[in-house]
């Protein structure tokens, strides 16, 4: 019987049970335990990768505790015992192989997703050092503010003379100059 829990036992512990029923019937119950890695599977998955990485379903996780149960007579239990157990854990070793391999898969994917955002995120910095390293073109001359804006004695379009660097404003007497901003009508 042992021999056939072997490759069970080497990933998970079991307890096994064994209880007298009415009739001289028997009932066998194995029930293995729950790992703590079973349910770090999911936890792998950032929730920034719960859109592009599938996770493992609850019910594949909790499908590795399912017991064996078996009633019958003393007599049946030892003549069918050793069959049924060997293809229970058979089965059981199947879904602990595809569960691991579906843990590292997952593990992988993950990985392979931080490095491309990784590369991304140093695409878009270098992009941006490499737009800040060049340098503005210089203005032309006709780029540049017109000189009227900058210096009062130079005279601005439409006027006729320059506008004097400095008014007289001391003597109270208003010295005609020449205004850019034309009357408006008002719109009623």
């Amino acid at each position: 019987m042992f021999t056939e829990l072997k490759k069970l036992i080497a990933k998970r512990s079991l307890t096994i049970t064994v209880a007298v029923l009415e009739n001289e019937q028997i009932r066998v119950n194995v029930v293995p335990h729950v790992r703590l890695a079973d349910s770090k599977v999911n936890e792998q998955i950032k929730y920034s990768n719960k859109s592009e990485v599938a996770s493992v379903p609850e019910e594949a996780i909790k499908a590795l505790t399912t017991s064996l149960s078996i009633t019958g007579t003393a007599e049946e239990i030892d003549a069918k015992f050793p069959a049924i157990l060997c293809e229970y854990v058979e089965s059981h070793v199947q879904l602990q192989e595809t569960l691991d391999r579906a843990s590292s898969e997952i593990a992988e994917a993950v990985k392979a997703i931080d490095e491309r955002n990784k590369s991304k995120a140093n695409a878009k910095t270098i992009k941006k050092e490499e737009k800040s390293k060049t340098e503005e073109p210089k203005p032309k001359g006709d780029q540049t503010l017109p000189l009227w804006w900058t210096d009062k004695s130079a005279a601005a379009p439409g006027m006729e003379k320059p506008q004097p660097a400095s008014a007289d404003v001391s003597n109270g007497e208003s010295s005609e100059q020449p205004t850019l901003v034309s009357q408006t009508a008002e719109v009623t």
